[in-house]
This record gives C-alpha cells, sequence and structure tokens, in this order.
C-alpha cells in the first residue's frame, strides 16, 4: 500500500488543490472509527500541468485510533473491497511506458496483528516480465463495516535479487499505526488515514465520488465509488483508484507524479 510502491498508474490531464481535508478517521464506542463522521470537502482548484496536494488531513499529526480485537469480525465483505479467502484479481497496463502486471491473492493465511487476526494478501508487480514487487498486506474488517489496514512486508527486486523492504511496517511496532482503507459507508469528501509510519507509510485517502459506472477490460460496472490517494512522503504524486461493488478495485490511475494506468483484466472470488 506505500504510495511509492504504487507504480500502476493513469495519464490524466487533470491537476487538483487539496486543502482543509478534515479526517473521518476517528473513534468511537467500542472504539471503532467511526465511519459518519463528515469532514469538510476540501475545495477543487484546476491549472495547467500542476498538480499540489496540501497534506494536512486536519487532524495536526495528532492520530491515535484505538482498536480492540473484540471489534473485528472473521470476514471481509465489505462491498467495495470484499477479500473471500482464494480471491484473486488481475491487473494489467503501463508504468512509464513499461508494460506491467499486478497480481492481488487472498491467501489462506492469518497473522496476528495488535491481537487481530488480519487477512494475509499477497500483492506482486512484474514490470516488462519482470518481478519487481512482492509485498503480503494484512487486513481486517472491523463490526461496523471497515477495512482496516494493519502493515506489510514489502520485498522489491531486481534482476531476481531483494535489493529493499522499504516500507515495511506493523501496527503497534516502533509506533505505526493501522488506518482504514474502506469505510463501511463511501461518503464524498470523506478523508481517512490509510496507514502511519513515520516517514515510512503515511497514505491518505479522500473519497470523490460515489455511484459511478466504469468500463475496463474485466467489464462494465456500475455503483463505483471513487478515491484520491496521496502521501506526504512524496507530495508530488497523486493517484485515482475505483472500486466497484461487490468486486473490489477495478482501475488505479496517477493523475501527477508520473504516466501510466493499472486496470482489471480479470478476476475470481473465493467463498
Amino acid at each position: 500500500m506505500r504510495q511509492s510502491q504504487q507504480r500502476s498508474t493513469f495519464t490524466l490531464a487533470a491537476s487538483i488543490l487539496l486543502a482543509g481535508l478534515v479526517t473521518a478517521c476517528g473513534s468511537s464506542g467500542s472504539a471503532v472509527a467511526d465511519p459518519t463522521t463528515q469532514p469538510t470537502p476540501a475545495p477543487n482548484t484546476a491549472s495547467t500541468n500542476i498538480s499540489t496536494a496540501v497534506i494536512d488531513p486536519g487532524d495536526g499529526g495528532d492520530y491515535s485510533p484505538t482498536l480492540s480485537p473484540a471489534d473485528f469480525v472473521g470476514v471481509i465483505d465489505n462491498p467495495y473491497l470484499p477479500m473471500p479467502v482464494g480471491s484473486h484479481w488481475r491487473y494489467e497496463g503501463e508504468s512509464d511506458g513499461e508494460v506491467e502486471t499486478v497480481d492481488i491473492t487472498v491467501t489462506g493465511q492469518r497473522r496476528l496483528v495488535m491481537g487481530i487476526s488480519a487477512f494475509v494478501v499477497r500483492d506482486t508487480v512484474t514490470i516488462g516480465g519482470e518481478l519487481v514487487e512482492d509485498t503480503y498486506d494484512w487486513f481486517a474488517q472491523d463490526s461496523t463495516g471497515n477495512v482496516w489496514y494493519l502493515g506489510e512486508e514489502v520485498k522489491d527486486y531486481d534482476n531476481g535479487v531483494v535489493v529493499s523492504t522499504a516500507g515495511s511496517w506493523e501496527a503497534g511496532i516502533n509506533g505505526a499505526l493501522p488506518g482504514i482503507v474502506m469505510p463501511a459507508q463511501p461518503v464524498t469528501g470523506d478523508v481517512y488515514r490509510q496507514e502511519f509510519y513515520r516517514n515510512e507509510a503515511e497514505d491518505m485517502m479522500e473519497v470523490i465520488n460515489t455511484g459511478g459506472t466504469l468500463s475496463v477490460p474485466a467489464g462494465t460496472f456500475t455503483d463505483v465509488i471513487s478515491t484520491r490517494d496521496w502521501t506526504p512522503l512524496d507530495p508530488d504524486t497523486i493517484e485515482e483508484k475505483a472500486y466497484a461493488r461487490g468486486v473490489g478495485k477495478v482501475r488505479e490511475a496517477k493523475t501527477a507524479g508520473g504516466v501510466g494506468y493499472a486496470e482489471l483484466v480479470s478476476y475470481t472470488l473465493g467463498t
């Protein structure tokens, strides 16, 4: 989930100024973040060939979600990010002129993170037929339907050799904190921290559209939501992603900081 790791991008001639973002990633009741909190939507202004994200979710850097294992369930069935065991999604596109393929698989493995039983999801990226990334991500869903991101084990490859594990983190270790990658009820204008491991993994997300329609090689999907993703670790890079109800992510696209795209070409949902 590292923003710098997400090389799959799509060329869009647009520019965005995000200002005054207010985080929706608080906590309520039994220490589960309240997805109904309504932050002030960020105003957008367009210009030419320049895209800037003002990195401020409105929490002043005071981000401290408190999670309890009792608040989590044993499935991930959020309609926009379902993760039944055995599911597989394949994406194809380009990254700075090179052919890119991304495979995501929900393994049957689980990992205990902060006392929470998290699903292990493998994400591999090949460019020009060569493996460049092999990552294991850890996700769990709370009782209200929010999907939380609890960490990742990253391996970057060059010519078949691991050259970096930068960006790896685990919630509860060395100050790393979990974040919401998909709210139970996406609302346009809501902003979330997806992860927080200072100077290593600080992705953020804003819901920018709901109820859309999108065609990709895998088909035409309705009831699509769109998000804008960025990180202060690479503020010149902005991505937009689309998620279809009952399917998950169907496209991701870079609107600043690079050229390329990745679209869903096939998928199989497990049980």
